[in-house]
C-alpha cells in the first residue's frame, strides 16, 4: 500500500509539474516546425522507447482485438487531436493562456461523468468547480492574454481539444485496455503517432529534417519526447486506473501555474498580479476537488508496473 501511494504521488508530480512546463517546449518546436509533423515524431519516437522497454522489461506485449481498437481509440483523443490540435493552437495563442484553458478540464470531466453515469456531483465538487470558473473569470478577463488576431480561432480549437481530452479520460477508466500501463501507453503512442503522420500528409505540412532544426527545437523535441510522453503521459495512464478521472483532471488546474511562470520567466509572457491571483483561486479548487469524501483506489491493478 505504501509503494502504492509512492506510485501515486509520483505520478501527479509527473503531471503537474512536467506536464506544465510541456507548453513551453511545445511553443518553441511549434514555431518551427509544422505542429501535426511534430507530434508524429514526439508520440512515435515515444512509443517505440516505451515498447522497446516493455520488451526488455519481458512485459506480455500480446492484445487482444478490443484492448487494441480501445488503445487506438484513446490515441486518437489524446494524442492526435487532444494533442496534436492543442499544438497547433499555440500559434495563435500564448502558452501561459493555453494551459489557463485546459484548465476547464475538470469542469468538462464532471460533467461528461454527470452526463454518462448520472453520477451526482458533491458539494466540494461543485465548490471546487465554482472557484476553477472564477479563476478562469480572472484569467481571461486580461486583455493582455490575446496574443493574435487569430486568437479567436485558437481559443475554440483549444476547447475543443480539452472536451476531446476530458472524454478520452473517462473513456480510459472504463475501457478494456492492455493491463500493463507500460504496454498501453507504448501501444496509445504509437498508433496515434501513425495517425498523426497520415494526418500531416494529408494537411501537406513540409516535413524538415531534425539536422535541420535549431538546437533550442532538438532540445525541446528531446525533452517532450523523454519526460513530456514517456514518463509524463505513462503516468497519466496510470493514474486513470488508479484514482478518479476528476482527480486527474485537476492537472489542468496546476499546469497553468507552471506554464504562466516558464512563459514569464523564458519567454517574455506577462505576468500580472490578477494572474497571481488567479492562480490561487484555481489551487484552492483543486483543493476542494481533491477533498471531497470519496474511496479512491490506490493499490495498482495486477500487471502495472
Amino acid at each position: 500500500m505504501k509503494n502504492a501511494k509512492l506510485l501515486v504521488i509520483g505520478a501527479f508530480f509527473s503531471i503537474y509539474i512536467i506536464w506544465g512546463s510541456t507548453y513551453l517546449f511545445n511553443k518553441i518546436a511549434v514555431t518551427e516546425i509544422p505542429p501535426l509533423f511534430l507530434g508524429s515524431i514526439r508520440f512515435f519516437s515515444a512509443g517505440l522507447i516505451i515498447i522497446l522497454v516493455a520488451k526488455l522489461m519481458k512485459l506480455p506485449l500480446k492484445v487482444t482485438r478490443n484492448q487494441l481498437i480501445n488503445t487506438g481509440i484513446a490515441g486518437f483523443l489524446f494524442l492526435v487531436y487532444g494533442n496534436g490540435v492543442f499544438v497547433w493552437a499555440l500559434k495563435y495563442v500564448n502558452t501561459g493562456f493555453a494551459a489557463l484553458l485546459a484548465s476547464t478540464q475538470p469542469l468538462f470531466v464532471l460533467f461528461l461523468l454527470r452526463l454518462i453515469d448520472g453520477k451526482r456531483l458533491q458539494q466540494k465538487s461543485i465548490i471546487g468547480a465554482l472557484l476553477g470558473l472564477l479563476g478562469m473569470y480572472l484569467l481571461i478577463s486580461q486583455k493582455q492574454i490575446t496574443a493574435s488576431e487569430d486568437s479567436v480561432l485558437g481559443i475554440f480549437m483549444i476547447l475543443t481539444c480539452v472536451l476531446t481530452w476530458s472524454y478520452g479520460s473517462v473513456f480510459v477508466s472504463k475501457a478494456d485496455l492492455p493491463k500493463n500501463h507500460l504496454v498501453s501507453t507504448g501501444y496509445q503512442m504509437l498508433i496515434g503517432g501513425v495517425l498523426l503522420s497520415i494526418a500531416s500528409l494529408v494537411f501537406k505540412e513540409t516535413w524538415v529534417s531534425p539536422l535541420n532544426w535549431s538546437y533550442k527545437t532538438q532540445g525541446s523535441m528531446l525533452f517532450l519526447i523523454v519526460f513530456g510522453a514517456v514518463v509524463a503521459f505513462t503516468a497519466f495512464n496510470y493514474l486513470l486506473k488508479n484514482v478518479s478521472p476528476e482527480k486527474v483532471a485537476t492537472s489542468a488546474y496546476v499546469n497553468p501555474i507552471i506554464a504562466l511562470f516558464l512563459g514569464w520567466s523564458l519567454l517574455n509572457e506577462q505576468l500580472t498580479t490578477q494572474s497571481i491571483v488567479a492562480s490561487i483561486v484555481l489551487l484552492t479548487g483543486v483543493y476542494f476537488i481533491n477533498s471531497r469524501k470519496r474511496l479512491v483506489k490506490v493499490a495498482p491493478k495486477k500487471g502495472s508496473f
